[in-house]
């Protein structure tokens, strides 16, 4: 088969869906790997990397998407990207398009199947193809909300671990999956007081197991959001509904209970917003204020490590893009049932229930519009 890697062109996306090391595999399997020349810049990947590994450099994402059979992407196409796909094209990215309806009918036009990094499940139903981005993001989360705390910034002035004779800042984290749990460990680490909220007496369980010494854990309610937003320095939305656009936690109206300066983190961006009162926000302009909070909302916060997420990723997929590659989607779903999930558009059809009822459009399963059954 021959895989296509282009330059990501998403605003401030470092990351490149690829390594040498993910080329060298391709080609040990017998594919042909294109990449569109200088798409590893950003990631500190030369062209002559890819080349000693057996990649074939192209000048212009044209290229690639005129001759590549599958591409493999990091962020979701762009519309000058999703005008070059091809009914025959097989596309394996993050997509997020269940708060994203243009994208959803741009790939429904398209005609090419498309698997979404962020649907495809373990055994155990959990999501391993976004979870390194996950954990990358849930540390960015509280990296980034400590440093908007600071008054030159617009925060309230208070340093998240305190100092002896000072208290630490209170930072909540709602949602306890990988985000949240990564998120706490370094707020923990900062010092600071740290409350995680879930409603998963499971997970509360298993994170108390682990760091019943250094947070709090609280069952989620709306009383209980309520009761520790005045308290509140830093808040870092976790939330995540598999596929589908994210709750609201934090309301417009609630934002009257917090302390001018504090700080919302929302991690769920990508999925529309874990906080009512959020909107996507660039790493060149992260921040905007609402009832004098202030809100971090980049939508790509694991780019802005694009060495250690760039590795991170590939390290993820490349399995699943390598079954893909070897035995075509059919096959690879029968022998992996989880990248079954993955497959959210297909043959012009949405055929995962969540997108389908956030984006409007009809529903229709993998086997029919693939016509596999």
């Amino acid at each position: 088969m021959k895989i296509g890697v282009v330059r990501e062109i998403k605003e401030e996306e470092y990351r490149v869906a690829i390594t040498p090391s993910g080329v060298r595999e391709f080609r040990e399997h017998g594919h042909e790997v294109l990449i569109e020349e200088g798409a590893g810049e950003g990631s500190g990947i030369t062209d002559a990397a890819f080349e000693e590994q057996g990649a074939t450099m192209v000048p212009t994402p044209a290229d690639v998407f005129g001759e590549a059979e599958m591409i493999v992407h990091v962020k979701e196409l762009q519309p000058s990207e999703i005008e070059m796909l091809r009914p025959e094209q097989l596309l394996f990215t993050y997509l997020h398009l269940a708060p994203d309806p243009e994208q959803t009918v741009g790939l429904i036009e398209s005609g090419a199947t498309c698997v979404a990094y962020e649907t495809v499940e373990d055994v155990n139903g959990n999501l391993p193809l976004l979870a390194p981005m996950s954990e990358i993001a849930g540390r960015i989360a509280t990296q980034a909300g400590a440093f908007m705390l600071e008054k030159p910034l617009g925060g309230r002035g208070v340093l998240l671990g305190g100092v002896p004779g000072v208290a630490a800042a209170n930072v909540v984290v709602i949602g306890g999956g990988v985000v949240g749990t990564n998120a706490a460990v370094i707020a923990m680490g900062m010092l600071a007081d740290v409350f995680i909220l879930d409603r998963s007496l499971d997970r509360l369980r298993h994170i108390d197991e682990l760091y019943s010494r250094e947070a709090s854990t609280v069952y989620s309610t709306t009383l209980a959001v309520e009761e520790l937003l005045p308290k509140a320095d830093l808040v870092v939305g976790a939330v995540l509904v598999h596929g589908a656009k994210a709750p609201y936690v934090v309301t417009k109206d609630q934002l009257s209970l917090m302390k001018p300066g504090a700080v919302l983190v929302d991690v769920a961006i990508d999925q529309g917003g874990c906080f009512e009162t959020s909107k996507p926000t660039t790493h060149s302009d992260p921040v905007f204020e609402v009832d004098g909070v202030t809100h971090y909302c980049v939508a790509n916060m694991p780019g802005a490590v694009p060495i250690t997420s760039t590795y991170a990723l590939t390290n993820a997929t490349l399995p699943y893009a390598l079954k893909l590659a070897d035995h075509g989607l059919e096959a690879a779903v029968l022998a992996d049932p989880g990248l079954k999930p993955g497959v959210n558009v297909a043959n012009g059809k949405v055929t995962l229930e969540p997108v389908a009822e956030a984006t409007g459009q009809d529903y229709v399963a993998v086997e029919q519009a693939l016509g596999w059954a």
